[in-house]
């Protein structure tokens, strides 16, 4: 695997279901780049113990030395800096906007593209696979996996690496896939 070069555009997609891995594949490839801000994409639900308990994992397990975002918008977090970064999870921008209608969702979508293509720096992003289990039987639910799988083929798009991670081993997708005609 070639060292990460911190001085150029790069954008990495590492993707899996839960559990496999993707958030620490993630942050091995993070500790490569010498200045890191990992974005904690998410709502912090501090009544929801189990979740309390993931997010004191995942703090525990990052270096102290990383510069730390918490925060619902994806957005303004990548407007605002301009170093490296990890971001964990994408799905957190699909909460944050699930409620929207599909022409404000596809307007989010083509920003949040257009900001990641433009960044100066490597950008990590985590993304979870959803779509492999059950069918929601909640149209909410339905509609997250449906906006997920979109948008994480739009990432993979512009990425220049892409990650499958899998009972705790990382595939390096670009090596063994082509991209499917449209």
């Amino acid at each position: 695997m070639e060292l990460i070069e911190n001085n150029i555009s790069k954008i990495i997609f590492i993707t899996g279901g839960t559990k496999s891995g993707k958030s620490e594949f993630a942050e091995y490839l993070g500790r490569q780049i010498k200045k890191i801000t990992y974005i904690a994409l998410s709502e912090s639900r501090p009544n929801d113990l189990l979740w309390q308990k993931k997010i004191h994992q995942h703090r525990q397990r990052r270096p102290k030395d990383w510069e730390l975002i918490e925060t619902n918008n994806l957005i303004n977090a990548l407007k605002i800096t301009k170093g490296s970064l990890l971001i964990d999870s994408i799905g957190g921008f699909i909460m944050e906007n699930i409620n929207k209608n599909d022409e404000v969702w596809s307007k989010k979508i083509f920003l949040l593209l257009k900001l990641l293509k433009e960044r100066k720096k490597t950008t990590l992003i985590v993304g979870e696979q959803v779509g492999w289990s059950l069918v929601s039987e909640y149209e909410v639910g339905n509609k997250y996996i449906e906006r997920l799988g979109y948008l994480q083929n739009k990432i993979t798009s512009i990425s220049q690496e892409n990650w499958l991670t899998l009972n705790g081993r990382a595939i390096k997708l670009d090596n063994i896939s082509i991209e499917i005609p449209s």
